[in-house]
């Protein structure tokens, strides 16, 4: 079970979970290109270790690797969810923070998007609350219109009951329904076009 699953109340559910782009990523990864690509040459010239002992230079690729995995996983680690009831921000790698604004309290949903964002899609997300909650500004998220569709549209069911739910209700209490008439047409309360009658009535409502 992820981290964002044990956060989530009774009858929450997620909708959305998001990650920054990973043109975050792009500025690590250039650093520690350009420097696994110094020391491989370097290497290679005989200017870190004179040979036979060239091959010692190369251990020192570790050094960028680590950084680069370092900062994989500080971006994994953030993560940005819309649920039913609230949106939540979470961050850090060992030690977790977790920012919750509810939807109720949102009041503006502010996008930004540049030339290079809207291309790649990627831009910040400000989501403007009550003055208890402030403004949490959500940098370089990964498609942040797709975002603010399902906040928008999570934002407009506060209140009002699950769709999803209705059909599961009916579909459960159908079944007794009918075994209910089964025992009425048996007892001869009731005809068996009658019967069948209200069967189908029932089955339509699956």
């Amino acid at each position: 079970m992820s981290y964002l699953n044990t956060l989530l109340a009774t009858n929450e559910r997620v909708v959305r979970a998001s990650r920054d782009h990973w043109i975050v990523l792009l500025p690590t990864i250039v650093a520690d290109g350009a420097i696994s690509l110094a020391i491989v040459g370097l290497s290679v010239l005989g200017i870190v270790f004179s040979p036979p002992w060239t091959w010692l230079g190369f251990l020192l690729l570790f050094i960028p690797l680590l950084h680069f995995l370092w900062r994989i996983w500080m971006w994994w680690s953030k993560q940005y969810a819309i649920t039913n009831r609230r949106v939540i921000q979470i961050s850090g790698m060992v030690n977790k923070r977790v920012s919750d604004t509810l939807l109720e309290k949102i009041n503006d949903i502010v996008t930004e998007q540049s030339a290079m964002g809207r291309l790649l899609k990627f831009g910040d997300v400000e989501i403007i609350a009550g003055s208890d909650s402030g403004v949490d500004v959500f940098y370089r998220l990964a498609d942040p219109i797709g975002f603010k569709k399902d906040l928008l549209d999570q934002k407009a069911s506060v209140g009002e009951p699950e769709a999803a739910e209705e059909p599961e209700k009916h579909a459960q209490s159908v079944p007794d329904l009918i075994a209910e008439l089964d025992e009425l047409r048996k007892k001869g309360l009731i005809t068996g076009a009658e019967f069948e009658k209200k069967r189908r009535k029932l089955l339509d409502r699956i």
